[in-house]
């Protein structure tokens, strides 16, 4: 099954099987607790109808970037909207899982399929138009280069991660739909930037500033994975009265998260360190080979 199809499978299982209103998710509920909010599946369902309608306008869009924008938007779909978003509302673990997956899956996977020219082409050619000279200001290009400058963007994405995580916001998430939506904006936004940085930042020592920030992002978060996970007292006491019915406890629940933030995370940043290394590498040995050349 193509990531297209699954696209479609997520997005649709909802309709057939919709979370209970207003009760906690147990156990028994699980496969039936999907959640269609239409804050969250209408803009999906945008950018998945944008997206198909630029993709048959936009002539040299690759398949390869077809695939990663569609598994990309999968995931998204899979950490909003099926059963693991109502989980993470009883359990801190399956928080950590949903928002591992909007940072470390989904936006990479997004960035990768370059989809901003396939979403343009979407669009009605007099909107396409005022965007286009909108976007070549003055003022959207200096902006647009500031945050999508590595230093910068790896700020924004480091302060996102462990401002959200102070117990206040934290909780603070867990009884308010608004801070949870900002949340979600925070670290998927964020997230974008930081691996838009990290993929597509020009000049000879972009690599080099890749790999650096990429590892470094690798330490800071795997420092508030171990933290949660050592921790001898609960950070988020929201949870106290609903880890039981999973079998487990408060403590080892947070534990669990921070073991989610601490290793599956910190493997994928350093996959994805190696692999900027590597095209670190080939790059410099292209370089090598030109100026041999040119001598």
């Amino acid at each position: 099954m193509n990531c297209k199809r699954a696209a479609a499978i997520t997005f649709l299982l909802p309709v057939v099987a919709l979370a209970h209103p207003g009760e906690r998710t147990k156990p028994d509920d699980l496969w039936s607790a999907w959640e269609f909010d239409p804050g969250v599946v209408i803009p999906l369902l945008i950018s998945a109808f944008l997206y198909a309608h630029g993709a048959r306008r936009h002539r040299t869009l690759t398949m390869r970037e077809k695939s990663f924008f569609w598994c990309g938007w999968s995931m998204l779909a899979l950490a909003l909207v099926s059963p693991l978003h109502p989980m993470g509302e009883v359990l801190f673990s399956a928080h950590m899982v949903q928002h591992e997956i909007l940072m470390l899956v989904a936006a990479p996977l997004m960035v990768l399929s370059r989809p901003l020219v396939t979403f343009l082409w979407g669009l009605p050619f007099e909107w396409r138009r005022g965007l286009g000279r909108w976007s070549k200001t003055g003022y959207v290009r200096r902006s647009w280069r500031f945050i999508t400058e590595p230093f910068t963007a790896w700020w924004i994405h480091a302060i996102a991660i462990w401002a959200w995580h102070a117990p206040f916001l934290f909780q603070l998430t867990l009884t308010s739909e608004l801070a949870h939506t900002a949340q979600h904006l925070s670290f998927f936004l964020s997230a974008l930037l930081f691996w838009w940085a990290l993929f597509y930042t020009h000049g000879r020592l972009a690599y080099g500033a890749a790999v650096f920030y990429v590892f470094t992002t690798a330490v800071h978060t795997s420092i508030l994975g171990a933290l949660l996970t050592f921790a001898p007292h609960v950070w988020y006491p929201a949870y106290n009265s609903t880890t039981q019915p999973w079998g487990l406890t408060p403590l080892q629940d947070q534990q669990i998260g921070g073991l989610v933030m601490w290793i599956p995370a910190g493997l994928v940043y350093l996959a994805a360190g190696l692999a900027l290394f590597a095209a670190w590498l080939k790059e410099s040995d292209a370089m090598l080979e030109r100026t041999q050349r040119a001598e």
